[in-house]
């Protein structure tokens, strides 16, 4: 089919009309319907476009595709009409009106731009893809055509039917849908299997080689997929087969697009990297994993993260339609049909999920304090938003108010994540821009200098490869490092001399993920800010005993190193010595009742060096006392009899005095008894009876008096404490003589309940417990009496004991005392 015979020509002229009019449009465009490189073009000749047209692609590979497939449609080079500008490699001349622009440098275009002088249109491709740079990207946009540029053209292009919520966003924009181009499409599902992914692809591959005609595209969640599965299929009779993947070489990327020269059939591995934007020719079989490795952010960890996932609906839909772009078509795909419903519908913006640390530097460097005052399909949530002011302001990029510094200013001037940025600036002053250039490269680009944990490894690999692409990235790595000021190399003199730059410039970027070995594998690390790591044994990483981290993988509780420096203690102290605490320790010896003070050196979660510390401040000594306490019970304090007892009668009175409410309140009674001491048992007696009264108002310690008295006081004149946690109730024991001539039980409490009278005989052996005192004197107290006067008969045991008078002295004592009066 001719380009001009492509679907979207039909609505083109209604397209144009509506810009003409209005400074707004959404176009929704089936993929196949030629919107990426026919829209772009007939923008050109009207009267209201006298300047540049920027196309906005999500995908180097699909920007400098675009640009080349306008050039060849104009017979032109790649550079004159038509140009592209991606972070590794740009073709566009004075002479070039169309650019596609990749959505990162687009948003640091507009940041240095505002006013996008001499642009006059930005095209947005692929909008459902919900990018967090293509969202961002448009809110700028939007900002800058209300305040700065009433003339500028803004189109929102989208390959599914959302276009209702761009319109809105874009100010009621009108809304032009073109019909998609419709080759027959047969899906085949071959359903699960239990084989390794690439060992089931490459299956469906040779069954689809064998019963469809035409090129075959597969789907593969991850580079990793790619090579084994091209190890599978290597040497296949009559097929030529390519990989397509972000990390290859443009050379590489561009056979894998094109037909093959020679008629040969073709055989393309990818990931979903070309799931839109691209047309691959001579594709007439698709085979789908229905799997894709999408980065997820650990907000937990603080950290990104690959995660391989069933893909969305949107996703496999998209992918089967490769497979129609230029003809009939049939898409194999490694699931049941049933299962298609219960994938999700779409794949979740990344905004949603994103570390959004550079969006908010951006935007407050834009002059919005708060992202979420631009325009925004969804915005950005509020606690992601939090998060990244807080990482922020560990950078220095921002102030409390949110306001960039000057330091921010710079990190959001470099086309890179914060951290990446920092890093850069940092080391620039340390006189080591170069190598933190190239290690901001190496962590940016997938692939370079192969995937071996050691990133110098990986740096020495990359510096001897003479690849396209790694001769590009080592020329980003050269623009990158002038963008900074250099420093003398003295600036590197306070690093310890084996510092060789690259384990500097890691720890600066992320100084959160220095890592020291936990065990002697080297298999199980821990970082200063407190995660734990994992390494695999084999490595060479595994010998040293700290390492400056870079990538990871996996969950937060065990995160896989994927790359790493080792670094030296000396080199961390020496970047980070400001940030090195001393902390005064003491630890509790439940066993002594004393603690054990100790002095450590810490960064952050990782302790450099501890010792005794016998000048230990008698604070934390102190605080090491209540906490053991608090953690052990108050079982190890020295309680006296009378501070037991005062808590029973308290308990007893409905007061607050159990272990459960005295350890919710030991701050405000137990610093005051520690203070000074070492240990517990050090606690004077009588202290915590009098700790325990403090605690209560006047009017509790009446109501203590008065519903549970401390002493009974008998006929005889004789005091006895009052036993309040004796099973039973409240006890006294006393000798029986004592209670003669007292008709009435003993009552205590508020309810008046009767008090358990423990009665014993003159040598203290108990005789009778009783609640009843006149049921006894009238029942068994004949008996006893008889007993008693066989065992005691110096002391008077009357038949009528309530009748008679209380004593605890012998009847001849008695009688002397009777007659000395």
């Amino acid at each position: 089919m001719a380009a001009s015979d492509l679907p979207i020509h039909a609505v083109l002229p209604e397209l144009l009309a509506a810009l003409r009019e209005r400074s707004s449009a959404v176009l929704v465009a089936p993929p196949g319907a030629g919107k990426t490189t026919a829209v772009a073009p007939a923008l050109l000749d009207q009267p209201w476009c006298s300047g540049e047209v920027l196309l906005l692609s999500p995908r180097r590979l699909a920007a400098r595709a675009a640009a080349e497939r306008m050039a060849a449609l104009a017979g032109e080079p790649v550079g004159k009409t038509f140009g592209y500008a991606t972070r590794l490699d740009t073709k566009r001349s004075a002479e070039t009106r169309v650019t596609v622009v990749t959505e990162g440098i687009f948003t640091a275009r507009i940041q240095r731009d505002p006013e996008l002088a001499g642009v006059s249109a930005v095209l947005f491709d692929e909008v459902h893809e919900r990018s967090l740079d293509g969202d961002f990207g448009l809110a700028l946009a939007i900002d800058a055509q209300a305040g700065l540029r009433e003339d500028l053209r803004l189109l929102a292009m989208s390959a599914t039917l959302d276009g209702a919520r761009f319109a809105t966003l874009l100010g009621s924009a009108p809304v032009i849908e073109s019909a998609g181009r419709s080759w027959p499409l047969s899906l085949v599902h071959l359903g699960r299997s239990h084989e390794r992914i690439e060992d089931a692809v490459a299956a469906a591959v040779r069954q689809a080689v064998r019963e469809a005609e035409g090129g075959v595209l597969a789907f593969l969640p991850g580079v990793a997929e790619i090579e084994r599965t091209a190890e599978r299929l290597d040497g296949m009779p009559g097929v030529v087969l390519h990989r397509l993947h972000g990390s290859l070489d443009p050379a590489a990327q561009r056979a894998a697009i094109r037909a093959e020269p020679d008629g040969r059939r073709k055989l393309v591995l990818a990931t979903s990297i070309a799931e839109t934007s691209l047309t691959l020719d001579g594709i007439r079989i698709v085979i789908d994993s229905g799997l894709a490795r999408r980065p997820r952010y650990d907000r937990a960890a603080g950290m990104t993260r690959l995660v391989t996932e069933r893909a969305s609906q949107a996703s496999v839909t998209q992918r089967a339609g490769r497979a129609a772009r230029q003809g009939p078509g049939t898409a194999y795909r490694l699931w049941e049909e049933a299962a298609t419903a219960g994938l999700p519908r779409f794949d979740p913006p990344e905004i949603m999920e994103a570390d959004l640390s550079a969006l908010v530097l951006a935007s407050a460097v834009w002059g919005v304090a708060d992202p979420r005052d631009l325009a925004w399909i969804d915005p950005p949530p509020e606690a992601a938003v939090a998060e990244a002011r807080a990482r922020l302001l560990t950078l220095e990029a921002i102030d409390g108010d949110g306001r960039p510094t000057q330091h921010g200013r710079a990190i959001a001037g470099l086309p890179m994540p914060p951290r990446l940025a920092h890093m850069l600036l940092r080391a620039g002053a340390l006189g080591l821009s170069v190598i933190a250039a190239e290690v901001a490269v190496l962590l940016s680009e997938r692939g370079l200098g192969g995937n071996d944990p050691d990133l110098e490894l990986r740096l020495r690999r990359w510096r001897g490869d003479g690849s396209p692409k790694s001769r590009s990235a080592k020329q980003l790595a050269e623009r990158w490092s002038r963008s900074v000021p250099r420093a003398s190399a003295e600036g590197a003199t306070s690093l310890s001399p084996s510092a060789r730059g690259a384990e500097v410039a890691v720890a600066l970027a992320f100084p959160d993920r220095i890592a020291r070995r936990r065990d002697a594998s080297g298999e199980r690390w821990a970082t200063v800010g407190g995660r734990g790591l994992k390494l695999d044994p084999a490595s060479s990483l595994a010998r040293e005993e700290w390492l400056a981290v870079a990538e990871t993988q996996g969950m937060a509780a065990g995160a896989r190193i994927l790359s790493a420096v080792a670094i030296d203690e000396e080199t961390v102290s020496a970047l980070f010595g400001d940030r090195i605490e001393t902390h005064h320790l003491a630890d509790f010896d439940p066993e002594t009742g004393g603690v054990r003070p100790m002095r450590e050196r810490r960064l952050g979660a990782i302790r450099l060096a501890s010792a005794p510390d016998p000048n230990a401040p008698p604070a934390t000594i102190e605080a090491a006392l209540i906490e053991g306490v608090r953690r052990y019970g108050l079982s190890l304090l020295p309680w006296s009899d009378g501070a037991r007892a005062f808590r029973q009668r308290a308990i007893y009175a409905g007061l607050p005095f159990g272990d459960e409410a005295l350890l919710g309140r030991l701050d405000d009674w137990l610093p005051a008894l520690v203070t000074g001491k070492r240990r517990l048992d050090a606690i004077a007696p009588g202290a915590l009876t009098d700790a325990l009264r403090n605690l209560l108002s006047w009017e509790d310690l009446q109501r203590v008096e008065r519903i549970a008295p401390a002493n009974f006081t008998s006929p005889a004149g004789s005091t006895h404490a009052i036993d309040y946690a004796a099973e039973g109730g409240p006890r006294v024991e006393l000798r029986v003589q004592a209670l003669f001539g007292l008709s009435d039980h003993p009552l205590v409490g508020a309810d008046r309940v009767p008090l358990v009278l423990s009665l014993t005989s003159p040598a203290g052996r108990p005789i009778q417990t009783t609640r009843d005192l006149p049921g006894f004197w009238a029942g068994s107290w004949s008996a006893v009496a008889k007993e008693m006067r066989g065992r005691y008969p110096r002391h008077p045991w009357p038949d009528e004991p309530a009748a008679a008078s209380a004593t605890l002295r012998t009847k001849n004592a008695d009688a002397r005392a009777r007659g000395s009066r």
